[in-house]
């Protein structure tokens, strides 16, 4: 099998189509497939083409033959954001799908997805409500817009997600993704979390250890050095490159969103992308596990 753009989206358009089955609604199917919808979704984000208006005008003469039928701009848009259920399950059936998504250790940060720049922006938003004032410490300058909460292995296969206020803090949300989908820690006795020092809480260590969880995270400067501590460094760094990733080159703080549907349903979007082409790249025996080089023309 050969990594390319085309063979990886007809290994995906299959493996999606095969688990979602036969529809269970009755009546006429529509003109285009949900397993389709998904894998034209994902060739989007790929290929680096934010418009979706464009991305219509783009695929017949770029991907021709691949999509029988394309619907309007409109009608793709409407899809795509009733679709955001169908992403969340895809991401985890995918992943799934690999050796990795048993790995006995977790990378767990988040990163800030601007939304907004200017006051009259942030005033007549729809994401006015789940949306906020944050300060991003990597860049120094504050923003407006939310939080990606990702949990992902050592190799950027991601596990489980979520979008919050980014005043909400870093430990409640990851508490709250665990409780959520208790079954993620209870099939992995013995589980690892790395983090970085904003996850430091005496409360959330009692609570994964009551869950046969252990997290290794740096210490401030006044305290002891626990132990491991010293291997932290490039490990960190894990996490950090899978942010460049969503950022550099799924373009994650260009999502174009601007309501709550919006937003959500096209960083799913590119976690499917991601998630994909890591299942294709580990399937086809590929060094660079998280590499999409051979996907984004």
């Amino acid at each position: 099998m050969t990594t390319d753009l085309n063979t990886l989206l007809t290994a995906l358009y299959v493996k999606i189509d095969d688990w979602l089955g036969r529809p269970p609604r009755a009546g006429r199917p529509p003109r285009l497939s949900d397993a389709e919808l998904l894998t034209l979704a994902v060739a989007q984000v790929l290929l680096g083409v934010r418009s979706e208006a464009r991305w219509l005008r783009f695929v017949p003469g770029h991907l021709p033959g691949a999509f029988p039928y394309l619907p309007g701009q409109s009608g793709y848009n409407k899809r795509l954001r009733a679709a955001l259920p169908l992403l969340k399950r895809a991401i985890r059936a995918v992943a799934e799908d690999t050796d990795l998504w048993t790995d006995g250790a977790w990378v767990v940060d988040s990163t800030p997805v601007e939304c907004g720049r200017s006051r009259p922006t942030v005033k007549r938003s729809g994401l006015a409500g789940w949306a906020g004032y944050g300060y991003c410490a990597s860049h120094s300058r504050f923003f407006w817009g939310l939080r990606l909460h990702l949990v992902c292995t050592p190799s950027g296969l991601p596990i489980t997600w979520a979008l919050a206020n980014p005043k909400i803090d870093e430990r409640q949300v990851l508490t709250a993704i665990l409780e959520d989908d208790p079954d993620l820690i209870s099939q992995r006795p013995g589980l690892l979390i790395i983090a970085d020092k904003g996850y430091v809480s005496a409360e959330l260590d009692r609570w994964l250890a009551e869950r046969g969880v252990r997290m290794l995270r740096p210490s401030y400067r006044n305290r002891t050095p626990r132990p491991g501590e010293h291997l932290l460094k490039p490990i960190r760094q894990l996490i950090e490159s899978v942010n460049d990733t969503l950022k550099g080159q799924l373009d994650l703080e260009l999502h174009g969103g601007r309501s709550i549907e919006g937003v959500a349903v096209r960083v799913a979007q590119r976690l499917l992308a991601m998630t994909a082409a890591i299942w294709h790249n580990r399937t086809t025996g590929q060094a660079v596990t998280r590499s999409l080089i051979a996907y984004d023309h």
